[in-house]
């Protein structure tokens, strides 16, 4: 019940009903994330028909609580949040291999999750970002692996800054299959 709770909120990313969110959910657990922020929660739509190595790797890394309390080090109103960094920094990821990148004509829009990378195309980690606004010169550039569903408002809510004086933090990070009832 307290999945269902968590979705009962205001729907705002993109515009889906509440029925909508809930059947994704129900249907595809195994390719959703529930994202709790200091700002509250946040549900995330896998797409691993896009991205299937980036969708793996984030899977692997939240089953294995990589994401629980990192930081948004990098946020820019009107732009994009960046977390993923276990050093808070901007240069840090896991002890896994980098990832090929997997580009696709899915376009960056507000909501849209995108690995974050160093100019080497295929450097892609553990950092990741959520879009705010649409960003079409990311179009192609960079990997998309998701899609926020519910909580976009929390989303907003993050500290801005580069870094932030008082950055926001993911208190854990869950896949929806793995998370109970």
């Amino acid at each position: 019940m307290r999945l269902a709770a968590r979705l009962l909120g205001p729907l705002v990313a993109l515009g889906l009903t509440l029925p909508a969110v809930a059947q994704e959910v129900a249907q595809e657990p195994e390719n959703t994330l529930l994202v709790e922020l200091e700002t509250g929660p946040v549900t995330i739509e896998l797409l691993p028909e896009v991205a299937p190595n980036h969708v793996e790797r984030i899977k692997t890394l939240a089953r294995d609580g990589f994401y629980d309390g990192i930081i948004f080090h990098r946020v820019i109103p009107g732009f994009m949040a960046q977390t993923g960094d276990p050093t808070g920094t901007g240069r840090g990821g896991s002890d896994l291999p980098d990832l090929d990148a997997e580009f696709s004509d899915i376009p960056f829009e507000r909501g849209t999750l995108g690995m974050a990378r160093t100019r080497d195309p295929d450097s892609a980690n553990s950092q990741f970002f959520i879009m705010f606004d649409a960003a079409p010169h990311l179009n192609g550039e960079y990997t998309v692996w998701g899609r926020v569903v519910d909580g976009m408002a929390n989303v907003d809510a993050i500290q801005p800054g580069q870094p932030p004086s008082d950055p926001t933090e993911i208190v854990s990070m869950r896949v929806a299959a793995d998370a109970g009832g």
